[in-house]
């Protein structure tokens, strides 16, 4: 049975006072019991918090709370010429400088920079020979120790898979490997500790091309991208950035399904059941990866389907359009939760929010405030590293972020 609760945003005082109760009800009890307070055991308290920032005009370094992060991942520099490199330095040079220079204000923090990203090509090529490697290798320490940073995050997507229409080679599976152990010997030869991360696609067929056993003596974590779960690309409405395990089982007779059964059957996929952050992570530990390297990823940004009909709520279904493929936390909450025609529901099995809006037939598949603090909190009950989110510029800037409710979930 697929269990779904409704909750209208006219009521939204309503939402932040359960919210409320809800992370209140994990407190210790007063002192004016006189009993013995007893705090969860988590795996892991202290999870990581990671943000993944792209400079932008009206969201300054300055600007950024960084007392809430653990790590801020500074994105893109490009594989240019076999180097790593701003395409633009004179525009984001002096940017990655203010971010450093907000360790002031939280000196435990880790600022890094991340290389590609989706699209970015040269990663096949740089990695393809030893001369190759080191060259880059290289210019990436030439690029941390002139920033003065904490580490670096591989983004190459993907190895051995074509993303956007990228070189890829069947090579590219121990090339990946050795350019890993390159850039770990590197970072280990300053005099500071490093943070080398890598990010990995959240669904099985990426780890075909990945020596993961390998890859995980270099990396201190690998940051999977547990979001686009349901891409920008598909007519069949679903959750694209959710925590819980689904079984297919429960959605047959939903379009949404009936299309997984049929690209399972013809060997697109590796399995019906939809793609979550829980079944990734329980595949990635059945694979021997250590629990504790493994940082999921939430979503700042949520996308619309158009042209959707009422069956399920909008829940699985087969859409008209792509409303809007890409749309800031923040605008969903101005825009989208403030409006009474927005229904929110929640899918109990996915533990994942949705909107639907049946007078304009639009369905929202996103990340709440809800659902981040719940991925923040499977993370420590699982000993997992911790999570990331894209990015940060699209949570709201209001109190009450996304952010706040990982950070409120960390610290309890």
């Amino acid at each position: 049975m697929i269990k779904f609760e409704a909750m209208t945003f006219g009521s939204r005082p309503i939402y932040l006072l359960l919210f409320a109760l809800l992370v209140l009800s994990c407190s210790s009890p007063s002192q004016e019991t006189k009993e013995p307070t007893q705090e969860k055991q988590y795996a892991n308290p202290d999870p990581v918090i990671m943000a993944y920032y792209v400079p932008e005009r009206n969201f300054e370094p300055a600007e950024i709370p960084v007392e809430k992060l653990t790590h801020i991942i500074f994105s893109f520099t490009k594989v240019i010429d076999g180097e790593m490199k701003f395409r633009n330095p004179e525009n984001f040079g002096p940017k990655l400088e203010a971010l450093v220079a907000q360790k002031d204000r939280n000196p435990d923090l880790k600022v890094m920079i991340a290389c590609g990203g989706w699209g970015a090509d040269g990663f096949s090529d740089m990695a393809l020979t030893e001369e190759s490697r080191s060259k880059f290798i290289a210019s990436a320490r030439d690029f941390i120790e002139k920033y003065s940073l904490d580490g670096m995050d591989m983004d190459w997507e993907y190895p051995g898979i074509s993303g956007a229409g990228t070189m890829a080679r069947p090579e590219d599976k121990g090339n990946f490997t050795a350019l890993m152990k390159g850039l770990r010997e590197m970072l280990d030869s300053f005099d500071q500790p490093k943070v080398l991360t890598f990010a990995s696609a959240g669904w099985k067929r990426y780890f075909d091309f990945v020596e993961m056993d390998e890859v995980m003596k270099y990396a201190d974590f690998t940051n999977v991208m547990t979001y686009d779960q349901v891409s920008g690309n598909s007519i069949y409405t679903g959750h694209h950035t959710p925590l819980g395990l689904m079984k297919s089982v429960d959605y047959q007779g939903t379009p949404f399904q009936s299309n997984m059964d049929s690209l399972f059957q013809a060997g697109g996929i590796q399995d019906s059941d939809p793609r979550s952050a829980e079944k990734i992570v329980d595949f990635l530990i059945e694979r021997g990866v250590d629990p504790n390297q493994i940082v999921i990823g939430s979503a700042f940004y949520g996308r619309v389907w158009g042209g959707v009909p009422p069956e399920n709520n909008g829940l699985f279904q087969l859409s008209e359009r792509m409303h809007i493929g890409w749309m800031a936390y923040h605008r969903i909450r101005a825009d989208y939760e403030q409006d009474s025609k927005f229904e929110r529901f929640w899918d109990e099995n996915a533990q994942a929010p949705y909107l639907y809006n049946a007078d304009d037939s639009l369905f929202v598949s996103y990340d709440d405030t809800v659902s981040v603090a719940l991925k923040t909190q499977y993370t420590m009950e699982k000993g997992l590293g911790g999570i990331m989110f894209w990015e940060l510029g699209n949570d709201t800037k209001e109190s009450g972020s996304l952010l706040d409710a990982i950070y409120k979930t960390a610290n309890k």
